[in-house]
């Protein structure tokens, strides 16, 4: 049996946090659970907690901008949170700049991009 990965719901956050090694099952499995679960809850914002995460390769590195390219695709912010400093170093060298992938430091500061986000969002709709 494929270990899932738990999605946590924060209000409209869902916060995935990823403890295992995700292989190409793992991967997929959770790309689909997390599509259906921001559409099921009309999630605004998903925050990728990747504390655990050790080392990162170009797998795992698509794996973080694919995630964020669908949930932006159904109208929900990707925020990866929890970068350890050489898995920074190594996506840099690896040349995955995982573009459209807003990250920050913790889960605290995640939720805050996060509102603030929506709070620019809103203002702007209502100009």
């Amino acid at each position: 049996m494929m270990d899932r990965v738990p999605i946590l719901k924060l209000g409209d956050i869902l916060i995935v946090s990823i403890q295992i090694d995700l292989q190409d099952q793992g991967v997929l499995a959770l790309q689909e659970d997390l599509a259906d679960k921001v559409v099921a809850t009309g999630a605004r914002g998903v925050i990728i907690d990747i504390t655990a995460v050790e080392i990162v390769d170009s797998f795992i590195g698509r794996m973080l901008a694919t995630i964020a390219a669908i949930s932006r695709m159904l109208d929900a912010e990707t925020v990866v949170v929890g970068m350890r400093p050489a898995v920074a170093i190594t996506l840099v060298e690896l040349g995955l700049s995982l573009g459209g992938v807003r990250t920050a430091l913790n889960l605290e500061k995640g939720v805050a991009l996060l509102n603030h986000l929506e709070g620019a969002q809103i203002a702007t709709a209502a100009r």
